[in-house]
């Protein structure tokens, strides 16, 4: 795990069961900082981090929302 610049990582919120990307971060509800790389939240995915740090569960069909909403913010930069 590395320490990396705010600007370089992108938020993931939590709020009222819905969890998306946030681009803002200014979403409300809880937040966590990822890398804004596919593998980088796949491996958040795979140790289970995002639901930990978020304290809520995530169904695969979220995950896969996520992975969807990141790539479509990826080709937008």
């Amino acid at each position: 795990m590395s320490s990396r610049p705010k600007n370089e990582l992108i938020r993931i919120a939590a709020y009222e069961g819905d969890i998306s990307i946030d681009p803002t971060g200014k979403a409300k509800g809880r937040g966590v900082y990822v890398c804004s790389d596919l593998q980088c939240l796949k491996k958040a995915e795979k140790r289970n981090a995002l639901a930990r740090s978020l304290s809520v569960e995530i169904s695969k069909e979220q995950m896969e929302k996520l992975f969807e909403e990141l790539r479509t913010y990826e080709a937008k930069d």
